[in-house]
């Protein structure tokens, strides 16, 4: 898709504040200033299918994951619709109805009401939401805003894509797929609270293209090189481990070759840590860059939100490579 989007006809609309062509993570569209001063729509779309056996518990990670976009962006999630393809026959239809209630339940605590959506008979389950906010105008986090001396702050830890993987093959324990789940499930809104309460110059969520792929999104926005301990990535339980035994998700290699030719590892960075972070997140924390003055400031008050963040970084004046990882 990425390759696809800079061949298609450039939009001209003054409305637009953030759109399609920074591969950010949702559209921000400024309303009529006369209505509504200072406030624009923020909007995104996001569906997968099942990583987990548990229908209510997948509809719990899909709608924190569709959830994901918009905190990232700053904003305040408002409304939903419910997006799902479903068997025509041989599913019961009690799966159906577990996955709307967990996404219902999760949308709940998240304060956005799901007013409607669409269905189509499918061979394969898929399930998400299309997602809109309201965000200041003003005070919209993209990924193109990170400035040389920040540190940058990582508010889950990594390994989801892995340890999803391990259990497909039977291999992950119970306190690995837990800690997992407990993780897809958090809403990122405390980190965004938090994030808009201090001085974060860029953030991003870390989903699909992983913790390097995401980072090389925002280095290359912002015009910058970052810095990355991977000491300090933390890894959910048994993560390193399963990648360590080769129970790496198809979409990690992907992820590899994206970010080919613009990420250096030390020598000290172990195969499966370089691994951890490339892997595949679903639902994964926000990346953030944070003045460096506020970092410590930004990191108590994560805590204080229960959100297990760490500073993993720091953001440098542009160089080669566009990422270094020690």
């Amino acid at each position: 898709m990425g390759s696809i989007l800079p061949r298609l006809p450039r939009q001209s609309d003054p409305s637009v504040v953030v759109g399609f062509d920074t591969a950010d993570d949702a559209g921000v569209y400024r309303l009529p200033e006369k209505l509504t001063p200072g406030i624009a729509l923020v909007q995104t779309v996001d569906f997968f299918t099942p990583i987990v056996d548990d229908p209510t518990t997948f509809g719990y990670i899909a709608a924190a994951n569709s959830l994901s976009d918009v905190y990232a962006m700053g904003g305040r999630p408002l409304t939903a619709l419910a997006i799902a393809g479903f068997p025509s026959s041989g599913t019961d239809l009690s799966v159906f109805e577990h996955i709307l209630r967990g996404g219902l339940e999760k949308m709940q605590e998240a304060g956005c009401t799901v007013i409607g959506g669409h269905s189509i008979a499918d061979e394969e389950i898929k399930f998400g939401y299309a997602v809109t906010g309201l965000i200041d105008s003003d005070r919209v986090l993209t990924n193109a805003g990170a400035r040389a001396g920040d540190r940058l702050i990582l508010t889950k830890r990594l390994g989801t894509g892995i340890i999803a993987t391990a259990l497909k093959k039977g291999a992950a324990s119970d306190v690995s797929v837990r800690a997992a789940v407990e993780s897809m499930s958090a809403l990122n809104r405390s980190a965004s609270e938090a994030a808009l309460r201090h001085e974060v110059h860029a953030a991003t969520d870390v989903t699909g293209f992983g913790l390097l792929g995401h980072a090389h999104e925002m280095a290359a926005a912002s015009k910058v090189s970052l810095r990355i301990d991977s000491a300090q990535a933390e890894a959910l339980p048994g993560a390193l481990e399963y990648a360590a035994l080769g129970f790496l998700p198809g979409g990690l290699k992907r992820n590899a070759e994206f970010v080919s030719g613009c990420v250096e590892f030390a020598a000290s960075a172990s195969e499966a840590v370089r691994n951890l972070l490339l892997d595949p997140q679903t639902s994964g924390g926000l990346l953030l860059s944070v003045e460096a003055k506020d970092a410590p400031s930004l990191l108590r008050s994560l805590s204080e939100r229960n959100v297990p963040a760490r500073e993993i970084g720091s953001v440098t004046e542009k160089r080669s490579p566009l990422i270094s990882v020690c």
